[in-house]
């Protein structure tokens, strides 16, 4: 059987064919799944999508149309995927709930040094041989406050590099996490923890309830010289919100790897594109921001553990069995 992947990287697809090689044959696509491109698969009963696949009802009947039956997602998050229309088709939808959680958190470090020590304008500037230093001054993190929002398997990872900085450590989630506790994390409120914390990096999933978690409310409450970073989902911000409060000179630093639309841009080369995404478009040109394309997941270890549990999802479904990673159909209420 030939497996058809949509919006697979070129250092990704040596990754993905190994990994296959022995079970299935791997069509890879660098396109992304989406309205216009769902009728390649048409024929190709087993497809596997990434994160920014558009998955919505036009979209999954033309798939269920088409002959496809299961659709296998390289990745942990799933809130582009209509899982209520997905059923409905009798289509089975799977994912890959774990991946090392250290690609992202570290990355999340990344962007936060980076804003931290200006690293980015002083890398432009000795490009071309400007030696200053004004304008590059930093902070020391030790013994500073950073409030991790999402204390998770990456949140607890991003906890613990913070703690080896030194910091003082808040939280919030649902749930406590005991090893976060054990590092010295005091657990509060979202609202305190946006008043005093001067490093903030989200790291809970793209939920209803967590939409635009940040948004002009936290903003205003946060100090005017935090540093915030995102590495988790876009729609966590707000970022029309967050655009006004950086319009008034506020934050020394915003580190982002996702963008609530990012669909349709991100991984993709718009070098030569008038971008009509007037909010992004913005946002690039404030010196203390820094914009990547979702590429904290983006390590051969993580990677590789994608495409394993892939094909460990696709092998499941052939034998008929379930794990924790299959989404539809849904779980049989007690």
């Amino acid at each position: 059987m030939e497996i058809l992947a949509f919006g697979v990287q070129s250092d990704e697809k040596p990754l993905m064919e190994k990994a296959f090689a022995g079970h299935h044959e791997v069509r890879c696509l660098d396109v992304f799944l989406n309205e216009d491109t769902a009728p390649i698969a048409a024929g190709y009963e087993i497809i596997s999508t990434s994160v920014n696949a558009t998955l919505n009802n036009r979209v999954l009947q033309t798939l269920a149309a088409g002959g496809t039956h299961l659709i296998a997602q390289r990745s942990t998050g799933f809130n582009n995927i209509d899982l209520e229309v997905a059923e409905r088709l009798g289509l089975t939808v799977a994912r890959v709930s774990y991946y090392s959680p250290y690609a992202v958190a570290e990355f999340a470090w990344t962007l936060a040094t980076a804003v931290n020590r200006r690293i980015v304008r002083a890398s432009n500037r000795t490009r071309d041989f400007d030696f200053r230093l004004d304008g590059l001054m930093g902070r020391d993190l030790r013994g500073r406050t950073v409030g991790v929002l999402g204390t998770g398997k990456i949140g607890e990872a991003f906890t613990r590099i913070a703690h080896g900085f030194g910091m003082k450590l808040l939280g919030w989630d649902i749930v406590e996490n005991p090893a976060c506790v054990e590092l010295g994390m005091k657990y509060v409120d979202k609202e305190r923890l946006f008043t005093e914390a001067d490093l903030i990096s989200l790291h809970v999933p793209l939920l209803p309830a967590t939409e635009h978690i940040v948004g002009s409310a936290a903003l205003r409450t946060m100090k005017d010289d935090a540093i915030l970073v995102n590495s988790s989902r876009g729609g966590l911000i707000d970022t029309k919100a967050l655009v006004s409060e950086l319009r008034e000179g506020r934050f020394t630093g915003v580190g982002l790897d996702v963008y609530e639309a990012e669909a349709g841009l991100f991984f993709l080369d718009k070098s030569l594109d008038v971008v009509e995404d007037d909010t992004l478009a913005r946002l690039v040109t404030f010196p203390n921001v820094l914009v990547t394309s979702h590429q904290a997941y983006y390590t051969v270890d993580a990677v590789s553990q994608i495409i394993e549990t892939t094909v460990a999802n696709v092998l499941d479904y052939q034998a008929g069995r379930r794990s924790e990673n299959v989404l539809v159909p849904s779980a049989p209420k007690s």
